[in-house]
């Protein structure tokens, strides 16, 4: 009797909150956005992640029946005069053909973003390259620069030598890079351009009020607000350049005497050439890591550099 009684003065539980519109709503934009990610998310693992695993383990397996993990396969490529000539090559690439690029964009960038005439027209032909495939344009300066090409014919006819350009040992290399820098020299020109149309024209008026000069504004307006774009420009033209393949393998096939012998040259004659597959995983690993250093220390650089 007593049990029933406290149990009737026992407050009632209260009820279940039914969801609201809102709810509902909120969980439905969750679950449609899940679904429509879900593909990228399929892509990113089945065409990223796990190619990569796939590298990493295989170029760490053991060729002796007991399996295993060995580091043979590294000091082999690290011994290897071939594969220590295309980090060689590759890092002067990079060196000389990242600052190239950048500046050139940013003068062009620059440049087109003043009241020009044809303003327009002129940003078509900086942007035409960019809309041609590497290969074509690859093939274009191909024909441009043999020895019995346009470009020689041009030096003749003012009176110059003719020179080798992709058969020579000296100019093979730049020549890869006007190449490369035909179609990466418009491309980031449009980020840059982006970027500078994002500045508050306020900023320019307040420095020319307190007399500043034209180099002035570009030092302490332009460039400290175009950090960002500058980082990512730099950041994604480094990793681009060092990714070159198509115009090496069209153009030079990593000659005159491996003087264009670019990693990503190496590593598909190493896979698919010579089928030393294991080496190729192995030079793709060491390729990653590198990129990923660079591209770490020039965040690190930029964010000092911001601070």
């Amino acid at each position: 009797m007593k049990a029933s009684s406290t149990a009737a003065l026992a407050p009632p539980a209260p009820a279940r909150a039914r969801p609201t519109w809102r709810s509902r709503l909120s969980n439905n934009e969750t679950a449609v956005g899940l679904l429509m990610l879900g593909p990228v998310f399929a892509a990113l693992v089945f065409l990223r992640l796990w190619p990569a695993i796939a590298a990493i383990t295989h170029s760490l397996s053991a060729d002796d029946a007991g399996g295993g993990f060995s580091l043979a396969v590294y000091r082999s490529l690290f011994s290897d005069p071939t594969f220590q000539n295309a980090l060689y090559r590759t890092a002067l690439f990079s060196v000389i053909v990242n600052p190239f690029q950048i500046l050139l964009a940013l003068a062009i960038a620059v440049l087109l973003n003043r009241r020009i005439a044809l303003g327009g027209l002129w940003r078509t032909f900086v942007l035409l390259p960019v809309v041609i495939p590497q290969s074509v344009s690859a093939l274009i300066w191909g024909v441009a620069l043999r020895p019995d090409g346009p470009i020689n014919a041009l030096l003749a006819a003012i009176g110059l030598p003719q020179q080798g350009f992709l058969t020579s040992t000296t100019q093979a290399l730049p020549s890869i890079i006007v190449v490369v820098s035909w179609v990466g020299v418009g491309y980031w020109t449009t980020f840059l351009l982006a970027g500078l149309k994002d500045i508050s024209p306020s900023l320019y008026e307040a420095a020319s009020l307190d007399g500043a000069s034209a180099w002035q504004k570009f030092r302490y307006v332009t460039l400290p607000m175009l950090r960002r774009p500058l980082l990512f420009v730099l950041v994604a033209d480094t990793v681009s350049n060092f990714l070159v393949f198509a115009p090496v393998q069209i153009l030079t096939n990593g000659g005159p005497q491996d003087t264009t012998n670019l990693i990503m040259a190496d590593i598909f004659s190493r896979t698919f050439v010579y089928s030393d597959d294991k080496g190729g995983a192995a030079a793709t690993v060491i390729l990653v890591a590198v990129v990923m250093l660079v591209v770490t220390i020039q965040f690190r650089l930029m964010k000092e550099r911001g601070e």
